[in-house]
């Protein structure tokens, strides 16, 4: 492959996206409440709360109001920073006590391996955290992938449909971005990497509506199409 870095995204190109509406998302709204309850005084919740509170623009906004909101972002799937850290910290509690398993097809753990091995370096960008990505590919269904990753980039970036992210991930990577090839399910996030040169493949693994991008089902078509 002519590519120096892969950036992949997760749901619907690593993982299921049923995994994140119907595994994670339900865990975090059933345990969210009695977190932010329990640890609200620490200095990392704290601080999230105060950003949920500025999103609100209710400064004095108490704890209960605060979880109604995460609640509520949870339930409309919104791509909100502060709820997205916070969800990352209950989840970890769910991968550690082993609730669950981060979700990996078996192609995307099979390539990640072959393109480390490589030297090609991998990076994953996603609304999720980057708290939350490392604790999917380290308790996935096999076993530890984090070390296969050279870096992980989130909503902190940028929003994944703003051309803007994309030239701040190629300036973190210092490449050029005919080397950088990115791997996702939605279209408008490609046609935003697109703009700068970026390579781009559309995954359609549960049949999403392919655009102007190359399309994959799977990693190994990727590889089969860059080649």
């Amino acid at each position: 492959m002519n590519y120096r870095a892969i950036i992949t995204d997760i749901e619907g190109t690593t993982s299921r996206i049923s995994f994140v509406t119907d595994v994670l998302f339900p865990y975090a709204a059933k345990h969210l409440p009695d977190f932010i309850r329990q640890h609200q005084a620490e200095p990392a919740v704290a601080s999230e709360l105060n950003e949920v509170r500025k999103l609100m623009q209710q400064a004095d906004a108490d704890t209960d109001s605060c979880i109604s909101q995460l609640l509520q972002w949870i339930a409309e799937d919104k791509k909100v920073t502060p709820l997205k850290t916070l969800q990352g910290m209950v989840w970890a509690n769910g991968y550690q006590s082993g609730a669950f398993t981060g979700h990996i097809y078996a192609d995307v753990a099979a390539k990640l391996a072959d393109w480390h091995r490589d030297g090609i370096q991998l990076y994953v960008y996603s609304s999720g955290s980057v708290a939350a990505q490392q604790l999917l590919f380290q308790h996935s269904d096999f076993g530890d992938l984090t070390p296969l990753f050279s870096g992980y980039f989130d909503t902190r970036i940028g929003a994944k449909r703003d051309v803007s992210a994309y030239a701040a991930i190629l300036q973190q990577l210092q490449l050029p971005p005919r080397q950088v090839l990115f791997l996702s399910d939605v279209t408008a996030e490609l046609d935003a990497a697109c703009q700068l040169g970026i390579a781009t493949v559309q995954l359609t693994r549960e049949d999403q509506s392919a655009g102007k991008h190359k399309t994959a089902k799977d990693f190994y078509q990727v590889q089969e199409l860059m080649q």
